[in-house]
């Protein structure tokens, strides 16, 4: 499985034609496809190519949000 450093994480933000990833608790999805993740942007809120673990805690949602998407990769 592909390892992603926060750098390397940084390049797939979703802008300009490239895939969209987000990191949460060590593992790398592709939210890519996602209505909720257009340009990059989710929600007007988060940005996409970051480990969004430390934003969850705030979020309306549980982290089974993720059990949906494909898991590219682990962040380092």
């Amino acid at each position: 499985m592909k390892e992603f450093t926060l750098e390397e994480l940084a390049q797939y933000n979703g802008k300009d034609g490239k895939k969209c990833y987000v990191a949460y608790n060590g593992k790398v999805y592709d939210v890519t496809d996602s209505s909720f993740w257009g340009d990059g942007l989710h929600v007007g809120m988060h940005n996409a190519g970051v480990d969004l673990t430390s934003d969850m805690d705030g979020a309306p949602h549980a982290d089974e949000v993720f059990e949906g998407f494909e898991v590219v990769g682990v962040l380092k």
